[in-house]
């Protein structure tokens, strides 16, 4: 089975120790899924890590795939400048899932570089990698492409994955809505909680159609930044046999952050 792992993170960078500091007790549960996480992602042994993200690169009419020779982690942006990370490219799969006949005929995929990624990935890597220094990365920026695009790409992607004979895990990182509460980086909607307690409800019931179909207005008001990224894995697991645990959420910022395993059966 070339896929063994899958979950969906957020990527608030007050996550990271040295960023958070006292505001890190504020979201224990979703550190504490965050561990739990990495050891799950750990013992399933994968060789290469997809992450799809929000930042970087968004194209209109495209899927990012970041191809460089390596690529490096900081959090220099935020304050922190103790951390610097790096990581290799699974630069073979890339190229592999960019010379597709899929991807000339119907699939819209662009590949840039950049060596620094951003804390879209950034914040997952810190967590996720601790024992896996060595990991391969492939990391995807989404598109401002519908939804149904988005999960017929993760569909595409596991086609593809299939003909390689490697072990991958697949993260797809994103934060829920961005106006929870009055103090809300985007402001408060009360559209906000509703679309993260539908969406959550949908995660555990791994419902692609319902999630897919969920208004467009709802989710433009409610601010999110993840929907896009969980989309595309809901394609890429749709084959797969797998169990959804939702192991925390919680908004104590104003925005929502989701953290779940997909438990392969």
């Amino acid at each position: 089975m070339p896929i063994v792992f899958a979950a969906i993170t957020p990527h608030p960078p007050v996550l990271i120790p040295d960023i958070g500091k006292d505001n890190l007790g504020k979201i224990s549960q979703t550190e504490a899924a965050m561990k739990k996480l990495e050891q799950e992602l750990y013992a399933a042994k994968p060789a290469s890590l997809v992450i799809i993200s929000p930042h970087g690169q968004v194209l209109n009419d495209a899927f990012n795939i970041n191809l460089s020779a390596d690529y490096s982690v900081n959090f220099k942006e935020f304050g922190d400048f103790t951390i610097e990370s790096k990581f290799k490219s699974d630069f073979m799969s890339i190229q592999e899932i960019r010379a597709s006949d899929e991807t000339q005929k119907a699939v819209p995929i662009v590949l840039t570089s950049q060596q620094e990624l951003d804390h879209g990935f950034g914040v997952p890597l810190y967590y996720l990698t601790q024992h896996l220094k060595d990991i391969q990365l492939i990391p995807i920026t989404y598109s401002a492409l519908d939804l149904q695009q988005h999960f017929n790409f993760g569909q595409f992607l596991y086609r593809q994955l299939a003909k390689i004979n490697k072990r991958f895990a697949i993260v797809a990182s994103g934060d829920l809505s961005h106006k929870l509460t009055n103090d809300a980086p985007a402001g408060f909607s009360k559209k906000g909680a509703e679309f993260d307690k539908k969406l959550v409800e949908l995660i555990k019931k791994i419902d692609a159609n319902g999630i897919i179909g969920l208004d467009q207005k709802l989710c433009d008001e409610a601010g999110q930044c993840g929907l896009r990224s969980i989309a595309v894995l809901l394609g890429i697991i749709k084959q797969l046999n797998v169990e959804p645990e939702v192991l925390s959420y919680e908004g104590p910022f104003g925005v929502g952050y989701l953290v779940a395993n997909f438990k392969f059966k």
